[in-house]
């Protein structure tokens, strides 16, 4: 099923960056290593990247109490693209050309990692992206540290067939390209396992939808046939809130329609009342209720920094912990902030993940991660149900899109390409970058 690609005292000065602000003194930016954290701080995606900026500074933080890096002090710099797609791309060129920072660390909707794709490349900046996403990319100036669907969604998928008998499937998205192009590989995937068409439903939103009394009613008669159904949810930011409320509003149990979801974790439960929800599910590489004697030491470090006993973690956050940690070992392998030195030594660097194991980045560009289902509890919180035996090994290209099968990333030289296609063997077979 999963093939293999050629197998963590706050910042010196946390800079907020405006329209009108100077990029600042020689002197300061050659006693300091910028690092750039781009994350939406207001509007609808909000609620989820607010705390991947609070951690990526706790992350500094402690870095910079272990001595920095290279000999000197590391400065975040923390801009707000507002949930705004376009903006994303303006505040990227802001963060490399004017502020000089070493690399970025933020997005997380792929539609605003689509929109500074282009300014890393143009700039040669390195962009780690921390969140779950769809595939079908592999830039030689990213690195993928949140779930490739091999990662996450299909192995979901995996579970509700075996373990909850599901015939039926509802694959409910926002409108935009990570839950469109996720589906279409579900799609691919459900009827290769010999699922009909007839018995999948496919349903796209806006961002921020709010009225979901029509849809989850479309649910609860698709859902009537007879065969047992599931939701496979990549409802992505704020409009998760009113879909689960909407869902115990219908009497919709775990029990009867569960409820997968790939972009709901522990962030997203701690604003809604979840009782209604205990039993639903959500897939990720990474949950609070890890017992690891380092995700205790991490969680506990987390809330000591944010001053929150009741603030949870969550995947995202993992996954930058990772990319950082990674970041800084490229950097001292490499003895410098150079952009191709650094992405030549992240291959192959392995760091502790924080279920107990490790990580490694492989040449693709993507992590190996393991894959995890949790089922919401009353507090907020999941409990695992189910985990793979080891770890996977992210997939740039799905096996199950046709243009895609045949596809490999590899960045390491002299191959030094993001879509090699093992049957012509050429480079630039199909795909977005390579």
């Amino acid at each position: 099923m999963f093939k293999t690609e050629g197998v963590f005292a706050r910042a010196a000065a946390v800079a907020v960056v405006g329209a009108g602000l100077a990029w600042g003194s020689a002197a300061q930016a050659a006693d300091t290593i910028k690092v750039g954290i781009l994350h939406s701080l207001s509007g609808t995606m909000a609620i989820s990247e607010t705390t991947l900026k609070d951690v990526m500074l706790m992350l500094i933080e402690e870095q910079n109490k272990k001595g920095g890096l290279l000999g000197k002090k590391l400065e975040a710099v923390v801009v707000d693209p507002a949930s705004n797609w376009p903006l994303f791309a303006e505040k990227a060129r802001e963060l490399i050309s004017k502020e000089k920072v070493a690399a970025v660390f933020g997005c997380w909707t792929s539609v605003s990692r689509k929109s500074v794709l282009p300014v890393f490349e143009e700039l040669n900046s390195l962009l780690f992206y921390p969140v779950q996403y769809e595939g079908e990319e592999s830039s030689k100036n990213v690195f993928y540290t949140g779930a490739a669907p091999n990662q996450q969604a299909i192995p979901a998928v995996d579970y509700l067939m075996k373990e909850e008998g599901v015939q039926r499937w509802v694959l409910a998205g926002t409108d935009y390209v990570y839950p469109r192009t996720t589906n279409k590989i579900l799609e691919a995937y459900l009827l290769a396992k010999g699922v009909k068409k007839e018995d999948m439903m496919i349903n796209y939103t806006p961002f921020g939808h709010s009225d979901w009394q029509t849809i989850v009613a479309q649910i609860k008669t698709f859902a009537a046939a007879g065969k047992k159904t599931a939701v496979v949810s990549t409802i992505n930011g704020d409009a998760n809130v009113p879909f689960y409320k909407e869902l115990a509003n219908q009497g919709i149990k775990a029990e009867d329609i569960p409820v997968v979801a790939f972009s709901v974790g522990e962030e997203e439960l701690a604003g809604i009342d979840t009782k209604p929800l205990v039993g639903h599910l959500a897939a990720w590489n990474y949950f609070q209720s890890v017992d690891a004697e380092i995700n205790t030491a991490f969680v506990k470090a987390w809330r000591a920094f944010i001053k929150d006993e009741k603030r949870v973690t969550n995947d995202p956050m993992e996954a930058h912990y990772i990319g950082f940690n990674m970041w800084v070992k490229a950097v001292e392998k490499a003895g410098t902030t150079d952009p191709d030195a650094v992405a030549d030594a992240m291959i192959g660097i392995v760091v502790p993940n924080l279920t107990g194991g490790y990580a490694a980045m492989m040449p693709n560009h993507h992590l190996t991660k393991p894959v995890l289902i949790g089922e919401v509890q009353e507090d907020g919180q999941f409990e695992i149900v189910w985990q793979t035996p080891g770890t996977v090994v992210g997939d740039a290209w799905s096996d199950f899109l046709p243009k895609s099968k045949d596809l490999i990333s590899d960045w390491r030289k002299p191959l030094s390409c993001g879509n090699f296609n093992v049957k012509t063997g050429k480079c630039g077979g199909q795909g977005d970058t390579g």
